[in-house]
């Protein structure tokens, strides 16, 4: 009998739930996969939406993983200088078969020097910030380089999902999962990224998210 694959998804208060949430739904449906979402302690943890996930394992109790997925989301800037969850993150990458994120999750994964040499996306605002920690910015959906797979924005995180997925179980069972998802998307706007949306409706955005942007640089800087 084969061992089955460990995928473990940091989850963490104020965290955006989708990104999570979508690989989450793709990458449990890995015939006898264990999939866990760790913590530093098992039990409910909310989202920056209001949304509780419950934790299932624990930093501290986390066995070896083949697959490490970090999010993103309000609550990764606390999490920047936090010596535990860093620390977790270096060890379980030095053995993992794919170290992985979505969104803002590529900075977790820079500041914890994991990132270096590397290709990476993040989501569109902070593109800029990624060669602070080492990376090479790729203004992709998806971008995979070596062992390193990273998502953009948010809803990049089922794009990522299928990919992860393809690596994992081959093209033919992330198309299968495509299908069965019905993740044919049409949105309603063609404004999801700045290449396509209104320049001030790009400005819009970039006030609203001001202040968590300069926080982010502040974070960046050396």
């Amino acid at each position: 009998m084969s061992t089955p694959i460990r995928i473990g998804m940091l989850l963490y208060p104020g965290l955006t739930q989708l990104d999570l949430t979508g690989p989450h739904e793709l990458l449990s449906r890995i015939p006898g996969a264990a999939v866990d979402l760790i913590w530093k302690a098992r039990g409910p943890v909310q989202a920056d939406s209001g949304l509780s996930i419950l934790a299932t394992e624990t930093m501290a109790a986390c066995a070896p993983l083949d697959v490490i997925m970090v999010p993103g989301g309000l609550g990764q800037m606390a999490l920047m200088d936090d010596a535990e969850t860093l620390d977790f993150l270096r060890r379980h990458a030095e053995h993992a078969r794919y170290v992985t994120s979505v969104c803002t999750g590529s900075l977790l994964l820079g500041a914890a020097g994991l990132l270096r040499g590397y290709r990476a996306a993040t989501h569109w605002m902070y593109m800029d910030l990624l060669p602070a920690y080492g990376a090479i910015a790729v203004a992709e959906r998806v971008v995979v380089d070596r062992n390193r797979i990273t998502g953009g924005g948010v809803t990049a995180g089922i794009d990522f999902g299928l990919r992860v997925l393809a690596e994992l179980c081959g093209e033919r069972f992330a198309q299968t999962a495509q299908l069965v998802l019905e993740y044919d998307p049409h949105p309603p706007y063609d404004c999801g990224h700045p290449r396509s949306a209104a320049p001030d409706l790009v400005d819009e955005a970039r006030a609203t998210a001001a202040a968590r942007l300069a926080r982010r640089a502040a974070q960046a800087q050396p």
